[in-house]
């Protein structure tokens, strides 16, 4: 078993996220190779910011960590995720995401496949 990282975790490495995101959304590897199946990653994103319309080649099980987001899968009503929720995002489905609290909105993601990120048209 290896010992579990919080967001403030020296040992964690904060990347940027890929360019269409906002300047000040970061991810953090907490577990596994992002360009192999299974990793576990921190994301996180500005207060009061947001993310375009894009998907990803895996389904994402998410757990809101901190501050309010707004989730939109195409298709689906939005929903307001407060801390400690639980969300499952179906593969290759478009959506948005805002923070829409003050703070910061940190966000543990698991991927089945590869970590990646399309913008959506």
């Amino acid at each position: 078993m290896s010992l579990s990282r919080t967001a403030d975790s020296e040992q964690l490495q904060w990347r940027n996220c890929p360019e269409f995101m906002p300047e000040s959304c970061e991810i953090a590897v907490l577990q596994g190779d992002p360009t192999k199946p299974n990793a576990d990653v921190f994301f996180k994103m500005q207060g009061n910011t947001s993310v375009p319309n894009h998907w990803h080649h895996s389904a994402e099980r998410m757990v809101l960590v901190s501050g309010e987001m707004e989730v939109n899968y195409k298709g689906q009503e939005p929903e307001i995720l407060q801390t400690g929720a639980y969300a499952y995002g179906p593969p290759e489905k478009p959506h948005s995401a805002s923070c829409l609290s003050d703070e910061t909105c940190l966000l543990f993601i698991a991927f089945n496949k590869p970590v990646d990120a399309f913008l959506a048209e």
